[in-house]
């Protein structure tokens, strides 16, 4: 009875953590707007991004005080990881610092493989892993080889229909690939846009 206990609590933490997962990363997904949005207003959309940064550091840094604000406190008490329990949940603010630099210093399509590339391959990577990975990568923190497939494949395609470039796709999928492999924690929401779509704007 008492391992049947432990296997349901077992169970029900693997569950919130996929729900949790899946909150985090449609945020990911969500982020795949925005080259579009960045084609039609380039000024305007940095500015709201630029607020929405101010705003969620300040909004943070008065929860760590202890102080409940409606809404966003719940929202980042839901989505932070284990690891960012009683921290400073850096996530949201490298995601949006890694979008920003990468729609200053790249245009076009070299923006939108990059965004994609943190969009799908590092959003879904982390989803693949959780919900099928079974095999882990050595001296990478837990990442599995199913997230790391996942990385690639959601890259390749993304990449493949914007460049239309067979070698490009490839390329930018396993640079992502690698990248998101590393042991980077939240950094990889910066690393990776900037750096596939500086890869993506040398190669085009």
């Amino acid at each position: 009875e008492h391992s049947i206990q432990i296997d349901e609590q077992t169970n029900s933490n693997h569950s919130i953590q996929i729900k949790k997962e899946i909150f985090r990363k449609s945020i990911h997904l969500c982020s795949a707007l925005l080259p579009f949005l960045l084609s039609l207003f380039y000024w305007p959309i940095i500015f709201l991004l630029c607020l929405t940064l101010v705003l969620y550091i300040g909004f943070e840094s008065v929860r760590l005080k202890g102080k409940t604000i409606p809404l966003v406190s719940k929202i980042t008490e839901f989505a932070s990881r284990e690891r960012d329990k009683n921290k400073f949940v850096l996530g949201p603010v490298t995601l949006v610092l890694g979008i920003v630099l990468s729609a200053i210093l790249w245009r076009g399509n070299a923006l939108s493989i990059g965004i994609y590339a943190l969009s799908f391959g590092d959003g879904l990577a982390s989803l693949g892993g959780k919900l099928f990975g079974k095999k882990t990568l050595p001296f990478t923190n837990g990442k599995t080889l199913a997230g790391s497939l996942t990385c690639f494949f959601a890259v390749f395609c993304t990449t493949f229909l914007v460049s239309k470039n067979l070698i490009v796709s490839l390329v930018c999928a396993f640079a992502s690939m690698i990248v998101e492999v590393l042991p980077l924690a939240d950094f990889d929401n910066l690393v990776i846009p900037v750096l596939i779509g500086g890869l993506a704007n040398f190669l085009l």
